[in-house]
């Protein structure tokens, strides 16, 4: 097997941190001592191509990649990157490109001392595979929702267990459906249980208060990555992720000033954009200071659609849509995925929607979460939206669309009809449910007519906020197969037994 080529993997690009005002270096007790990656590696949007690889430092330095197709990195290549700084809570990205098209990758983090050049932090190893070029069988994960509701790491209740059950997949990638962080969240020491065991939670200072600067927001991303189920997890498995409303805080909307007591900044935009920044910085994504909607194509069998649902969201008090350059996606992006599903030739055509399409999801004090807006017999507000979408695509003859989400914290499938809809210009399609990762366990929420849904399998607690100690957390799996298209869902518990499972069709 030959190694990628120098001259392909030295076109590297950098995917920095937002620019920003620059923070006072930590510390540090020996300037002769060797930097440290201080929260692993993980990579994402792994293309046919390329791949973002990320990882952290304990100090400013230089950041190189070492990337090869064998695991004893014979033939590899070396990537400089660019410089960890506190200007990006030194963690940094590098793009990897001219990688070959549906291996496996095995890279090498390491970050160079700027006080003594030559002197490298010790290295941290983990693999990604890039997206196919040809058919082939393709298997993946998605999941939302991690440490929510007061629920942090507790070792003793396994930690974060659901993504070593969720590595042993061998997936291809995760999709993950958003809420990656729950900045909204604090976590208490110690909760009692019903049946009397205490949960013990693993604290550290941004996970005390609701995140409002900056660093409180990256914090929460620190976090999360204490856990080794999960290291081991973003070590091995390249993400596409989203994000959904707890990045920054429950059911925001840009615009949206705050009553709630507990934050000092009310100006939902800019604790928005400190979010924003701080997910940048701490998610393997491509840098931009813009929407993160964007399209994954996975060769002949599949496309993947990523939505970004709260750029562009309009008030929640507002069913009315109004102002058509807003809803959920805003007129661009809604024109982005029209054209998209039109144009695709892949046989599925996944749309990662973090907000459930079906599913009513009340917003006090009278208004909507999501895209439906309460049974009324006729469309309206954002779901005047989707009925455009699923128009276009039908007229255009747009067919495998299959849509994915988390969000409302069980498990379901949803099958959508028009002989069951208020809307009957659209194709039947299936929608499924996932999650949570590691957050209490809710459900199941009232669906709405307007796209004729029928829940055909449901998996939630009987008891709003369930402890992840006593089940409910789940993330599904897709697999498509090679030869023949079909594409197999499976929903999965925290173990990663199937609760249920279903085979569709092209």
């Amino acid at each position: 097997m030959t190694s990628i080529s120098r001259r392909n993997l030295l076109r590297a690009g950098v995917a920095g941190g937002v620019a920003g005002a620059l923070v006072e270096a930590p510390a540090f007790s020996s300037a002769g001592s060797r930097p440290v990656l201080t929260h692993g590696v993980q990579s994402g949007d792994a293309t046919a191509d390329s791949a973002v690889v990320w990882t952290r430092a304990d100090r400013p330095g230089r950041l190189w990649v070492q990337a090869s197709r064998r695991p004893d990195f014979r033939g590899s290549r070396v990537v400089r990157g660019p410089l960890v700084t506190p200007d990006t809570d030194l963690t940094g990205k590098v793009r990897l490109r001219g990688l070959p098209a549906g291996e496996k990758v095995y890279y090498r983090a390491r970050v160079e001392s700027l006080e003594r050049p030559g002197l490298f932090s010790q290295p941290v190893d983990g693999t990604f595979r890039t997206a196919p070029t040809r058919r082939g069988d393709i298997r993946f994960v998605w999941t939302g929702d991690v440490v929510g509701q007061g629920w942090g790491i507790d070792p003793a209740f396994g930690g974060l267990e659901l993504f070593d059950s969720a590595r042993l997949r061998e997936p291809d990638f995760l999709l993950h459906s958003g809420d990656t962080v729950y900045a909204d969240g604090p976590l208490a020491e110690t909760v009692t249980l019903p049946d009397g065991r205490i949960w013990r939670n693993r604290l550290t200072d941004a996970k005390l208060k609701v995140a409002e600067t900056l660093d409180e927001y990256r914090g929460q991303y620190a976090y999360n990555l204490l856990d080794d189920a999960y290291k081991r997890f973003t070590a091995a498995v390249p993400q596409i992720n989203q994000w959904d409303d707890h990045e920054v805080l429950n059911n925001w909307y840009p615009g949206e000033i705050l009553e709630d007591a507990r934050y000092t900044e009310k100006r939902v935009d800019v604790l928005a954009a400190r979010a924003h920044r701080a997910y940048h910085e701490w998610v393997p994504v491509p840098s931009r200071s813009g929407p993160v909607h964007r399209k994954i194509s996975y060769g002949p069998l599949l496309d993947i659609f990523v939505l970004d649902m709260r750029t562009f969201k309009d008030p929640n008090t507002d069913d009315t849509y109004a102002d058509p350059k807003r809803g959920l996606l805003g007129r661009e992006q809604r024109q982005w995925l029209i054209d998209g599903l039109r144009h695709s030739r892949a046989t599925w055509k996944i749309i990662a929607n973090d907000l459930p399409l079906g599913l009513i999801v009340p917003d006090s004090p009278a208004g909507q979460e999501g895209v439906a807006q309460g049974d009324n017999g006729v469309p309206r507000g954002r779901e005047l939206e989707f009925a455009e979408v699923l128009r276009a695509a039908h007229r255009h003859g747009v067919t495998g669309i299959v849509f994915l989400t988390a969000d409302v914290h069980y498990t379901a499938a949803h099958h959508y009809d028009p002989k069951r809809a208020a809307v009957q210009d659209f194709a039947p399609f299936w929608e499924f449910v996932s999650g949570p990762a590691h957050a209490g366990a809710f459900g199941p929420n009232t669906l709405d007519g307007t796209f004729g849904p029928e829940a055909v399998f449901v998996h939630a607690p009987p008891v709003a906020n369930t402890s992840p100690a006593l089940g409910y957390q789940h993330f599904g799996e897709v697999e498509i197969d090679g030869h023949s298209g079909a594409l197999t869902v499976h929903l999965r518990d925290r173990q990663g037994a199937s609760l249920w499972s279903t085979t569709l069709h092209p």
